[in-house]
């Protein structure tokens, strides 16, 4: 692969990981399996490290993904909620303590838990009582959900003994299988849409607004990470039993293990005996147990290096594929679904996968008829694997793939760089329509409240609106007679109009939609090019100069504004207010730490470690997780890891306190 083919290529990737994200952790309805997208990630990542130049600091490798509900208010986390890296095979997990060992010697030990299929939640407790719950969001910042997570039982609201003063408790809500099979029955009775399974059953009970109903639901919940400045212990798994004396909920199925080989013996164990358990689990995280040696091994942008997730095999179960329908994106993308014989699969009952796209059926030869072997990647989603043709019949015949969009009629078109054909009416075809307002209304694009699938669908059958302009139209007199609307509700979905005005103009280039431009394109277009304006009137040669933007960004941006109605579209948007030009950004402190990376350990008189970090940065500074032979300062404060002090003695690496810290500072 040469390096104009693997800028296609992930880019493409990055696009669909961000998709699957949404669907898993905004939409809380996962459309790929976890095997499936932790193939995807592994393939992006494949290319980003065969070319390191492709990487981008928004890449789904370097980030978490997203469940944040504007509903809820958002809190930052006074310590990012990372993500595991994981695996599915032994190999990695041998892999992963070589690493281990080539950086902290024989001497350590590994802690193994089982991994919960839930929510993640962090929970803040001061002194003694529990102030906040913050669910893991963006990794960054997450949905303040107290009121709900109070009506956990096993959750303590106060808890006794020696504890800090303050501290954070993470762990995994959860359905217990009782608690899911409850709700499902007393749904389907009273004519509601069972859950598929209990994960989507927790992520939808998380996010209600009604705190009562969440008590109803007969939640759980595990506990497995303590964070703070004055912790008990300097290993995790002491902390852990500490914490469960205190009262917390802590699983007694967690095992310290003196070598990868006991950590397969335990997960071989497990794969057979979770079958048994309440609830559902997924897989094992492995950590590293000395929290000094978690230091020294640091972090990436996006995982720990002292944690691997292993997960369980999949699940299969063979049936009949009854036929094959056709969805259209918000893109124009053509996605096939297979639809089943309903069949029993780890727990729930499938009625239909997806097939991703022609070249995924003619590679498994799939046809009506089919005896199909599926499978619950991850246990969540299901997948065609493969087709059992000893019971294929004389008179099957190839499927033939659809040549027009099955929503609008217009003739599919499929590019030689796309595995998926597309609908070109963007603006004629009814799906592309309704997806391109829902995305524009979205929290990373406009952040419009008030107007959902179903109010957009509603606004658009009774001719109110028929793309993104139209909304900036709307009155509250048009929606008061429609159904489901008060005026109320009225009101607040044209206060967020009108609100959305304010929006700032990156996020506006990002909402209208142009195909392959998102979020960080659009700022990096932004970057250089400061108007609407600027960005129409650019030629190809320009674009091609702007970081990250390849051939096909630049041939997109030119083919969207090329085209009338999109011009008049971005016109009427422009004339209804919204910004069309970039505003100064804020100018840093200075450039005294320029080129320097610090490595900030311990805690401190007159900063929290995030002020300082913050510090370093507004003054041209970088903040690197562990010491290496580039670090140009050590800034070390009380209780700062020995493991920190001993490296940076031995690599030479000049070590400060605060008072010289502050010193450098006001130089």
């Amino acid at each position: 692969m040469n390096f104009t083919e693997a800028k296609i290529k992930s880019e493409k990737l990055r696009k669909i990981i961000e998709q699957h994200n949404h669907s898993y952790y905004v939409d809380a309805n996962p459309v790929i399996s976890d095997f499936e997208y932790d193939l995807l990630v592994k393939e992006l990542e494949k290319i980003e490290k065969e070319f390191p130049e492709l990487q981008t600091a928004d890449s789904p490798t370097q980030r978490t993904g997203n469940d944040i509900n504007n509903e809820f208010v958002q809190v930052k986390h006074k310590y990012p909620m990372l993500s595991l890296g994981n695996t599915y095979s032994e190999s990695d997990l041998v892999d992963f303590d070589r690493r281990i060992k080539k950086i902290t010697g024989d001497d350590f030990e590994y802690v193994c838990e089982l991994k919960f299929d839930g929510i993640s939640i962090s929970l803040t407790y001061k002194n003694g009582m529990l102030t906040q719950a913050v669910t893991r969001g963006d990794g960054e910042k997450g949905d303040e959900v107290t009121a709900n997570i109070r009506t956990i039982r096993n959750i303590p609201l106060k808890i006794y003994g020696d504890y800090p003063e303050e501290f954070e408790i993470r762990g995994e809500i959860f359905m217990p299988h009782a608690s899911f099979e409850r709700l499902n029955k007393e749904r389907e009775e009273a004519g509601e849409m069972p859950f598929a399974n209990p994960r989507n059953a927790t992520a939808g009970t998380i996010k209600l607004q009604n705190s009562s109903q969440v008590a109803k639901r007969g939640l759980d919940c595990f506990l497995y990470y303590l964070l703070g400045e004055n912790l008990p212990h300097s290993n995790h798994y002491d902390n852990l039993q500490e914490a469960k004396k205190w009262g917390f909920p802590i699983s007694q199925n967690i095992q310290k293990c003196q070598t990868i080989r006991q950590v397969i013996d335990y997960i071989n164990l497990w794969d057979t005996e979770r079958k048994k358990l309440p609830y559902d689990t997924d897989g094992v995280v492995i950590k590293v147990n000395n929290i000094e040696q978690q230091e020294e091994l640091g972090l990436t942008a996006k995982s720990p290096r002292w944690a691997i997730a292993y997960k369980f095999k999949a699940e299969q179960a063979t049936t009949k594929l009854l036929s094959i329908d056709f969805q259209v994106g918000r893109t124009g993308a053509i996605t096939p679904v297979a639809n089943l014989q309903p069949v029993l699969l780890a727990g729930t009952t499938v009625k239909r996968a997806s097939l991703h796209n022609q070249e995924q059926i003619n590679l498994l030869d799939i046809r009506t008829g089919d005896s199909v072997i599926v499978e619950k990647g991850g246990e969540i989603i299901p997948k065609i694997v493969g087709v059992n043709k000893s019971h294929r019949t004389d008179e099957s015949k190839e499927f033939e793939y659809i040549t027009h969009c099955p929503e609008c009629g217009t003739k599919l078109e499929r590019e030689e760089s796309e595995a998926k054909h597309f609908c070109p009416n963007e603006n004629g075809c009814h799906p592309q329509i309704i997806g391109k307002i829902e995305h524009f209304i979205s929290r990373k694009a406009m952040a419009i409240d008030g107007l959902g699938a179903e109010t957009i669908e509603l606004l658009y059958k009774n001719h109110l609106i028929a793309n993104v302009a139209d909304l900036y139209d709307l009155t509250k007199e048009q929606l008061l007679p429609l159904e489901r609307i008060g005026e109320k509700s009225a009101e607040n979905i044209i206060k967020s109009i009108e609100d959305s005005k304010n929006v700032e103009f990156q996020r506006v280039l990002f909402a209208i939609g142009i195909r392959f431009v998102g979020e960080t394109t659009a700022k990096k277009i932004v970057e250089k090019l400061h108007s609407i304006d600027e960005i129409m009137a650019a030629n190809y040669e320009t674009l091609l100069q702007i970081d990250e933007i390849g051939e096909r960004i630049a041939q997109s941006i030119i083919k969207y504004f090329a085209n009338q109605k999109n011009q008049n579209i971005v016109q009427r948007l422009r004339n209804a207010g919204l910004q069309m030009e970039a505003k100064e950004t804020l100018i840093k402190i200075s450039d005294k730490f320029k080129g320097m990376n610090f490595v900030v350990s311990g805690t401190f008189a007159s900063y929290s470690r995030d002020a300082l970090k913050q510090l370093i940065e507004q003054h041209g500074g970088k903040n690197v997780s562990a010491i290496s032979a580039s670090t140009t300062y050590l800034v070390a404060g009380e209780k700062s890891g020995q493991a920190k002090i001993e490296k940076a003695n031995k690599l030479k690496v000049k070590i400060i306190d605060e008072n010289k810290f502050n010193e450098l500072i006001n130089e």
